[in-house]
């Protein structure tokens, strides 16, 4: 009888052990919970508002930004991606509502040209501003009138004959 004791509870154990496995398997192959997906929702926001520029601060991205306007683009942004919007549908929309300006990165287009060479340009334009004042002040020394120049001969010469 005390081995009938003995197998029985191995048994048992054993089962309990295969139903906690069981358990443990089920729950770590679940659908992902809402912890997960609102980790996964925010990394899609901040990736989108990455690619934007705040029309506030207009030098910061909108992930970047903590601007009022930046912090709505946020929210919408959220309630797009909730609406089964794809990251491509929200830059759309941004672009068609804001311009291209809204992007971070604008692409190289006509309308656009401006912003890809516009820091170019605006180099090219100050560096022939300060060349051309460079060689003006160069010859803008006006000439000396001849008795001054007939006195620093003088003065050169008496001091050239100091020397000897």
């Amino acid at each position: 009888m005390n081995n009938m004791f003995k197998q029985g509870s191995a048994g048992s154990i054993s089962r309990a052990a295969r139903c906690l496995l069981l358990c443990f398997v089920v729950s770590a192959t679940a659908a992902p919970g809402p912890a997960q997906d609102e980790v996964a929702l925010d990394a899609r926001v901040m990736h989108i508002s990455s690619e934007l520029r705040c029309l506030v601060c207009q030098n910061q991205t909108v992930a970047e930004s903590n601007a009022t306007l930046a912090v709505d683009f946020r929210k919408q942004i959220r309630e797009m991606i909730a609406a089964g919007k794809t990251d491509e549908d929200i830059t759309r929309f941004m672009v068609d509502r804001y311009g291209d300006f809204v992007l971070y990165r604008p692409p190289v287009k006509s309308s656009t040209l401006l912003l890809w060479l516009g820091p170019l340009l605006f180099a090219v334009l100050a560096g022939a501003i300060v060349l051309l004042r460079l060689s003006r002040r160069r010859s803008a020394a006006p000439p000396l009138p001849s008795g001054d120049l007939a006195r620093a001969d003088a003065l050169l010469a008496d001091g050239e004959g100091g020397k000897s």
